[in-house]
């Protein structure tokens, strides 16, 4: 077309109807969007846009339907055709009273239409129907609330009413139904009922009503109050807890927008909810140090603290809420750290409490953007600390060494720097030397928590091993014992896995680590005393000697994992440490022959192996954690609550996890035991490091497991996203060709599962790693794709012009590689069954095809001959051109050698496509019938 051609509205939408009948919709509305620009008559003008509509409806882009159809109708109000256009639009978008308006006047203009006067019955029946259920919805509503509050109500019936009203409350109609008839009020008096059933019942309704809407949230905040629900968090009951906690995260979500979730006509709403979330920080802030407040209440404010005071994302500037958090709440923080549970007129804790406050002191710390803001929070610690310090009270001061330590397993440098300060060490000293066992505790706990990185702890380190040594030869209290031991561990341990830097004399090592296995087994001790003993271990192990030893100890194994179970969570780290030095899962540095030499030469110290550090070593050590029951161990750890199962601790886990599952004859003790479920939240959240290898580990199952048994029900969904995450260049060969053979086998499966990689974009990569150089990655991805050509999405990629993707397939059909001409071979077989023009097509894209097709036919493997011939079948059935083509060649004479042959068990796959080719050709009078 020339520039003058183009500018003629009459040619365009003449253009456009051309196209919109041959259902080449995109192209219609491409040349009516240009009528509309040229067009200056309004009459011409509303015909194309009732067009244009109608490309709208097909393409169910309902919103354009509507806005195009009504600018047709504003210049023709009888315009019959834009009315009904209208009409089904808005009924597609569930406006069923103004499409029910719209096919009235078309019933209007033309009475006896049968398609307007059905649709009018129709939409009429369906608004009756919408009324009857709301008035239904209400009713139901208010027939919840009366049975709950009934005194006589039989109590199956109030928990069916219960949960009725929080799946109702679930739903965004249902939610809307109980705001508008006074739910909030009476949720309330649910909670004033004191029953626990009744509480969890009304904060679940609660929780449902102000997901993702903040006009509701905002509301609920008002009417309950934010005090009220804090109190109600601050009960000694953990599931009424955690359900206010969770209550507390969506009305924090919608009020701040961080429920993205789009909800109609909420967007409309402007509602200003800054002063409501700072009041919901400061009560949480409150809520820290109160007596009142329950353990169990403490770490879920805590927890809420944690998640919504950091930011997200740290490219976002605004660290407000952490500097409003410092200057109202981290004094209240630091009380909570210096807690010492054996003293009375303690603030009530659970085991995990303190760990919980470090680390929200670490977000904080580190949601902070420059030097003054960091001088300010350690000069508060600082200030907080030394004003506790009073030579005539030991409980003040052993308060003020507990919150170091707090400081120490948080923001590890600003601890450091205040374990300097004048004063500090002394009063250790003091501590250590006390006849009070609380004080000596608190002491050798500061003590190791200073030790942990040790290039920085020189302060401590100097002056501590004096102290530990001293207390562990001293001392006939076990608890103390086992944490100088500990201490010394550490202290011990600098040196890593490097043989050449053991800290200890040789056989020390060992001797300590027996000590560690002993307390670890003995029933008698507390669990803080037994975490210690792992503690220990977890340094010690670094030393190949002791790993060995602990891994023939299975009592001892069994006595760690079962540790993990209890409800001290804190313990999770140090168990995690363990298996990662037992499984040696660790980073390693590569050793380089000639920088050792190199090392050698300038008398630089060389890091070397320890003999139980070699792969064979490493097998037996796996082989014998998995026998003494670490997967389930494992799995238990996983399910751990996110504030205390740090990003640091699952990427451990997931290390462990890669390392067991490298052998692949223990792949299926690992999926026996849940580990295919356990790995999946590990290589969704985390670092990234930890992510890929969960990844990884995820990847070497579903390769070689069923993943339906590996992966049960919805979460073999889950699995896609890792696998496909290790299809890139910046992940080895062994990384890639183990997820595409998980992907392969998902494929397989089903078509949500084909969809489901098609919708993470894995495609693209999969196509790039069938040119790949290596034999098995190249085999792996073709494999892969000959599972997913059975999708429509696929095959329009094949059929688009411009690109190789079918002439690769041709090629790869005639490798060498059996394993790789039959994945190939398959991928084309089904292309040519599912898309006629792909069998036309594979004769213009290279000039082999006949002569791979016919190497197909004659293969030796029937698989491969099989799927040769169907290829040939299919291009018999696609175009007569070419099935004359292929008639005329010597193809005829293979397909007759085959179809001849006897029946055989082995090849009547390949002998029946044979027989249907010929069969094909002789119905399209290609050949004739033998005569007598």
């Amino acid at each position: 077309m020339t520039m003058g051609e183009i500018a003629d509205p009459v040619q365009l939408k003449e253009e456009g109807n051309k196209h919109f009948q041959a259902g080449e919709i995109d192209k219609a509305i491409e040349c009516y969007t240009k009528a509309i620009k040229f067009s200056k008559d309004k009459k011409a003008l509303a015909v194309i846009y009732r067009n244009r509509s109608a490309c709208f409806l097909k393409k169910e882009n309902y919103n354009n339907a509507v806005s195009d159809a009504t600018k047709a109708i504003d210049v023709d109000a009888a315009d019959i055709k834009a009315l009904y256009r209208r009409c089904q639009a808005l009924e597609k978008l569930g406006k069923l009273d103004m499409a029910f308006k719209d096919v009235q006047r078309c019933a209007t203009l033309e009475p006896k239409n049968k398609t307007f006067l059905e649709t009018l019955r129709r939409l009429g029946a369906e608004i009756q129907l919408k009324l009857k259920t709301t008035f239904s919805t209400d009713s139901r509503v208010q027939n919840m609330f009366d049975i709950l509050f009934a005194d006589e109500s039989d109590k199956e019936k109030q928990e069916k009413a219960a949960n009725n009203l929080i799946v109702l409350a679930r739903e965004d109609a249902g939610a809307e139904r109980i705001f508008q008839n006074n739910g909030v009020p009476l949720l309330v008096q649910l909670i004033d009922t004191g029953k626990p059933d009744m509480i969890l019942a009304a904060i679940r309704t609660l929780s449902g009503m102000c997901t993702g809407h903040r006009a509701r949230a905002t509301a609920v905040t008002h009417t309950v109050g934010i005090s009220k629900l804090c109190s109600i968090m601050a009960v000694d009951n953990e599931e009424i807890v955690l359900a206010t906690a969770n209550m507390l995260q969506c009305v924090y979500d919608s009020l701040s927008g961080g429920d993205k979730r789009n909800y109609g006509k909420e967007e409309a709403l402007v509602l200003d909810s800054s002063k409501d979330l700072k009041d919901i920080l400061l009560a949480l802030l409150e809520m820290i140090t109160s007596k009142k407040v329950s353990g169990h209440g403490r770490d879920q404010a805590l927890n809420l603290l944690s998640k919504n005071v950091p930011r997200k994302d740290k490219k976002n500037t605004d660290n407000t809420k952490a500097l409003f958090t410092i200057d109202h709440g981290l004094k209240k923080i630091l009380k909570v750290c210096g807690q010492v549970p054996d003293l009375p007129d303690q603030l009530p804790l659970t085991e995990n409490t303190q760990l919980i406050a470090s680390v929200l002191l670490n977000k904080v710390y580190d949601d902070l953007r420059c030097d003054p803001e960091r001088d300010n929070f350690r000069d508060i610690c600082d200030e907080y600390i030394k004003s506790k310090f009073d030579p005539n009270d030991m409980d003040k001061n052993i308060h003020a060494i507990n919150t170091l330590s707090g400081l120490l397993q948080g923001p590890f440098d600003v601890g450091n720097v205040l374990a300097g300060r004048q004063g500090v060490m002394e009063m250790m000293v003091a501590l250590c030397g006390s006849e009070r066992e609380v004080d000596q505790l608190v002491a050798v706990e500061a003590l190791i928590h200073a030790s942990t990185k040790t290039s920085k702890a020189s302060f401590f380190i100097s002056n501590g091993v004096t102290l530990l040594k001293d207390m562990y030869k001293k001392t006939k209290n076990e608890k103390i014992k086992i944490r100088a031991l500990v201490g010394l561990c550490k202290l011990g341990s600098a040196g890593g896995d490097d043989y050449s830097m053991r800290q200890f004399a040789e056989g020390s090592t060992e001797k300590l680590a027996k000590q560690c296995r002993k307390w670890l087994c003995n029933p008698t001790l507390d669990v803080r005393t037994r975490k210690w003993a792992i503690e220990g271990l977890a340094y010690l192990t670094n030393d190949a000697d002791v790993k060995d030893d602990f891994v023939d100890d299975e009592a001892a194994m069994r006595a760690m994992f079962e540790l993990t179970q209890s409800k001290d969570k804190t313990i999770l780290y140090a168990v995690a440490c363990t298996l990662v030095n037992c499984t040696n899962s660790y980073d390693k540095k590569e050793i380089i022959p000639e920088m050792v030499q190199l090392a050698k030469f300038s008398k630089q110290h060389v890091p070397e192996q320890h003999p139980k550090d070699k792969k064979d070593f490493i097998v037996r050590r796996v082989k014998k954690i998995l026998k003494a029951g670490v997967t389930s161990a494992l799995t238990v750890m996983v399910k751990a609550d996110n504030y205390v199962l740090t990003d640091q601790t699952k990427e451990m886990l997931a290390r462990v996890f890669l390392a067991l599952a490298d052998d692949i004859k223990d792949r299926g003790t690992i999926v026996a035991q849940g580990g295919g479920k356990a790995l999946i939240p590990l290589a969704l959240e985390g670092t990234d490091k930890g992510k890929i290898k969960a990844s990884h580990a995820l990847a070497k199952i579903a390769a070689v497991s069923n993943p339906e048994i590996a992966f049960p029900g919805e979460r073999i969904y889950e699995v896609v996203r890792p696998l496909v995450s290790l299809l890139n260049t910046e992940r080895d060969g062994l990384e890639n060709f183990e997820a595409l053979l998980g992907l392969t086998n998902l494929a397989a499966l089903n078509d949500k599962l084909r969809v489901k990689i098609l919708k993470e974009k894995a495609l693209p990569e999969i196509e790039n790693y069938m040119f790949e150089e290596h034999d098995q990655i190249r085999q792996a991805a073709t494999e892969c794709m000959c599972n997913l050509v059975c999708c429509k999405e696929v095959q329009d990629r094949y059929l688009e012009d411009g690109n190789d993707k079918l002439k690769l397939l041709i090629l790869l059909c005639g490798e060498d590689d059996v394993q790789l001409q039959r994945a190939a071979a398959g991928a084309l077989a089904m292309l040519t069954a599912a898309q006629k023009k792909l069998a036309v097509k594979m004769t213009k894209v290279t000039g082999q095809w006949l002569e791979i097709i016919q190497r197909l036919c004659i293969h030796d493997n029937p698989e491969i001959q099989h799927r040769g011939l169907v290829t040939v079948f299919n291009m018999l059935d696609a175009d007569e051109q070419l099935a004359k083509k292929l008639i005329e060649c010597e193809l005829l004479e293979i397909l007759t050698f085959v179809a001849k042959l006897e029946d055989n068990p082995k090849k009547q796959d390949a002998i029946n496509a044979a027989r249907a080719c010929l069969s094909r050709a002789l119905d399209s009078g290609l050949i004739k019938p033998f005569s007598n």
